[in-house]
């Protein structure tokens, strides 16, 4: 007790290079513990990008491939599916909805998404949550679009704007669909997901944008209006791929199966929740390297102790010297540093913790409004109690070299300081 109360005196005495100690061990906690919120928030968004979805089913290939093309609107399909092998595999009796989805054109750097109203009935994200619209509503004729939120936020869309769509996917294309242009009748809430990059058509103006295409170019000297191509069969020929929601999840293992033996084509059905997991897994190295940096931080900040208590050692010789004449055995003099140590890294973590529960709380109205992604209010639980333990740990161990020295100089001096 009486070390203790020696240890703040001596601290509040160097309040000045203490209170800079303190910050920079709470800046490097709060970094710490705010990159490892991240990570699992992160982790949370990423494997809830979909849910409520059974099976993704798309052109045999792999199952990361097909999830970053069906789901993250990443890369392309190796092949389509044809319109009737679809018809034919959605009339399974297990199987209680479907969602068509056709990529493979883009509108200044964001995806286009061809589809139907079930889409936006049946698709779910994070907790299960149903799509919401920030204005407007679903598209209803041929040659409506809905956008996600951060498309019309960055390109400053609003209802009934014109968009014209382009063939393929570069962020600068001139093979555009300009004679068959999309009127914005729905802006989607954020939802902090790939959807918010995501312009949405339907799977009939995807095919009349493409009446009079073949091979991907505009066939010359033969033009086809908007208006003619609304008198023309516009059932699709090919989908991209196709999500699934079961009766009962009981029959996944089954229904996946089936669509993997399909004889008409080679088909790919893929467990959502599985491949979102295993892209995680591929993705760790970035975790470890965030670990890491923040680490580092940390052990900044305690070196910064370090130097700081270093320093003033010769500042501390009297004091050392006074102590040990009124009788302080040279252990007390190790235990002093050791104490110092303990209290700057305490309350340095402390205040580390109460930072990163303020930003929190602070950024969470911010990043729903923004990106629709929420956060969850940040407590501590094992792994942050843990990383306060090692922090604390290092500390100490850290506090063994300053205290060492002095301990070794109050064995020589007395009252009178060398120089």
């Amino acid at each position: 007790m009486i070390l203790l109360k020696l240890s703040l005196l001596s601290l509040w005495n160097r309040r000045v290079s203490v209170l800079l100690t303190i910050v920079a061990i709470a800046i490097s906690v709060a970094l710490l513990l705010g990159v490892e919120y991240i990570r699992k928030e992160a982790k949370v968004s990423f494997l809830s990008t979909i849910s409520g979805t059974d099976l993704v089913v798309g052109a045999r290939s792999g199952s990361v491939q097909l999830l970053l093309y069906s789901v993250f609107r990443i890369g392309n399909a190796t092949n389509n599916i044809s319109w009737k092998s679809y018809q034919e595999l959605a009339a399974n009796p297990l199987i209680e909805w479907t969602v068509p989805l056709s990529l493979g054109d883009s509108h200044k750097g964001f995806r286009v998404l061809g589809t139907n109203q079930d889409y936006f009935k049946f698709y779910r994200y994070g907790d299960k949550r149903a799509l919401e619209f920030a204005q407007g509503q679903a598209f209803k004729g041929v040659f409506d679009t809905v956008l996600g939120a951060e498309v019309a936020r960055k390109l400053g869309y609003q209802l009934g704007d014109k968009i014209v769509v382009a063939h393929g996917t570069s962020e600068v294309s001139t093979a555009l669909h300009a004679d068959k242009p999309f009127t914005v009748t729905g802006i989607l809430k954020p939802t902090g997901t790939p959807l918010d990059r995501t312009i949405h058509i339907t799977l009939e103006g995807l095919e009349a944008v493409h009446i009079d295409w073949v091979a991907g170019t505009k066939v010359s000297g033969y033009s086809i209006s908007a208006a003619e191509a609304l008198q023309k069969n516009l059932q699709p020929k090919v989908i991209t791929a196709f999500l699934v929601g079961l009766k009962t999840r009981a029959a996944a293992f089954r229904v996946q199966r089936d669509m993997n033996d399909y004889k008409r084509e080679p088909l790919l059905a893929i467990l959502p929740g599985v491949a979102l997991a295993d892209l995680w897994q591929a993705l760790g190295m970035f975790e470890t390297v965030l670990r890491i940096i923040s680490g580092f931080v940390v052990l900044a900040g305690l070196v910064g102790m370090l130097t700081t208590v270093l320093s003033t050692l010769n500042e501390r010789r009297r004091e050392m010297a006074i102590l040990r004449a009124v009788g302080a055995y040279p252990y007390h003099i190790l235990l002093l540093f050791i104490v110092e140590a303990l209290v700057l890294a305490l309350v340095g973590c402390l205040l580390g913790m109460i930072l990163v529960y303020v930003l929190v709380w602070v950024a969470r109205p911010w990043v729903i409004a923004e990106y629709g992604f929420y956060l969850r209010t940040w407590l501590p639980d094992l792994t942050s109690l843990a990383l306060i333990t090692v922090v604390v740990g290092l500390a100490l161990l850290l506090s063994l070299l300053p205290g060492t020295i002095a301990y070794r100089r109050s064995l020589q001096d007395g009252l009178t300081i060398r120089t």
